[in-house]
């Protein structure tokens, strides 16, 4: 069986790994840039998917150069701490929750690829620009840097070409842009002193603003940290991919001017975006859930299928979820179409659901709700919050995503035996 993968990111990397884990061994990678080029800031992986990452062999490569997470606590922006939860190994999981760059995630992902399939497995330089029927499937059809035409036909024709997907324009003509919700991210990363355990996420956040601060990589004889950070507020403009741009200096000043009275914890946040020395700036997107995801021999993984805000670590640990599902249900069924279909059948709902939820910024809504009942903060959480509230909104959230503990330490393996 021939399968082909459009995009090589971390949706289409991983996918093609799991493939040949489950014993597919014709897989090409077709990606529209003349090279991989492993851009990005941080990001996080939590234990459901780490736990898939490890049964393919890359647990020990992903260690070196992040950070294993060990707490989520959110404030408000007086630095009252509104709820402070145990992640990964330190909350019971057999894997642990992993703060990493996602460049270096992509190195690791693509250097596998190619160790499994051959320097081959990867195709760079032609860029999907139609979809049309073959012999016994779908042909893509590619377009390279000069504009020449080729056909591929394939198999079975993997869609994980990112918000932007033109296999989903193919798919869904009228869809038009990416909506946006009307806020700015600006992100970037430096080196600084250690904050809390030297191992936490900070969120704070009021009913419009967040800022989210946490290690992706550490200095073991200086204790330094390089922190990745995310600051959002009003401001984005709908359907663009990348904002005007600014001097670093003027995007440092629009970011103080909305956070400098905050307080977070262990951070001095002035001296933080001194040390930034790239910063990007975005308008927060998504995609709206879609009725179906798999066409014939053609089918969405990643933020192709289910593109969703930056909320909960959810982006990059539901890509590598898609690919272990659809790589496990190719293998266990006899027919191409019931195998996808079965792909789509136990991931698209599941997604839906946790669109919507980070629509309302999933476990962040407690910050919203905190600003709303304690707009000047206060001096115990308890008097604005019940624990039992608190502990409820979380683990809704983990289980909508199937992050929970309890199905994460016992759920069966998707490896193909």
């Amino acid at each position: 069986m021939r399968i082909t993968i459009v995009g090589s990111g971390i949706a289409g990397l991983t996918t093609a790994i799991s493939l040949h884990e489950a014993g597919f061994g014709d897989v090409t990678v077709i990606e529209a840039d003349t090279r991989i080029r492993p851009v990005g800031l941080g990001l996080n992986i939590l234990p459901n998917a780490v736990r898939e990452l490890a049964e393919l062999g890359l647990l020990d490569a992903l260690r070196e150069g992040s950070v294993l997470t060990r707490e989520l606590a959110m404030y408000n922006p007086h630095g009252d701490l509104v709820w402070r939860e145990d992640r990964g190994l330190a909350a019971g999981y057999l894997w642990p929750q992993i703060s990493i760059s996602r460049s270096r995630l992509v190195l690791v992902l693509a250097a596998e690829v190619r160790r499994r399939l051959g320097d081959g497995a990867i195709s760079t330089g032609s860029r999907l620009v139609g979809l049309r029927d073959g012999h016994g499937g779908t042909c893509g059809v590619f377009a390279d840097r000069h504009g020449s035409l080729r056909t591929v036909g394939t198999d079975v024709l993997v869609c994980a070409d990112g918000i932007r997907s033109a296999a989903r324009a193919a798919l869904y003509p009228s869809e038009g842009p990416p909506p946006t919700n009307g806020m700015t991210l600006y992100r970037g990363t430096a080196w600084g002193d250690r904050f809390l355990t030297g191992r936490s996420m900070a969120v704070l956040g009021d009913d419009r603003r967040r800022l989210v601060l946490y290690p992706i990589d550490t200095e073991g004889a200086t204790g330094r940290s390089l922190t990745n950070w995310v600051a959002a507020f009003p401001g984005g403009e709908a359907g663009a991919p990348e904002l005007p741009s600014e001097g670093v200096a003027e995007q440092r000043r629009a970011i103080l001017r909305q956070f400098a009275g905050w307080a977070p914890p262990g951070v001095n946040l002035s001296r933080l975006l001194g040390g930034t020395r790239h910063i990007q700036r975005y308008p927060m997107i998504d995609r709206d859930p879609l009725p179906r995801w798999t066409f014939g021999n053609v089918t969405l993984v990643g933020d192709a299928a289910h593109a969703m805000y930056p909320a909960g670590s959810n982006g990059a640990t539901q890509a590598v979820i898609d690919a272990r599902v659809l790589a496990w249900n190719l293998a266990t069924h006899t027919e191409v179409g019931d195998g996808l279909q079965a792909y789509e059948d136990e991931r698209r709902p599941q997604m839906t659901e946790l669109q919507k939820s980070n629509r309302s910024m999933g476990p962040e809504k407690v910050l919203t709700v905190a600003h709303e009942r304690a707009p000047h903060g206060f001096d115990e959480v308890g008097d604005v919050f019940s624990e039992e509230e608190l502990a409820e909104i979380s683990r809704t959230y983990a289980m909508t995503g199937k992050f929970d503990q309890d199905w994460v330490n016992s759920r069966p393996s998707l490896s193909v035996g």
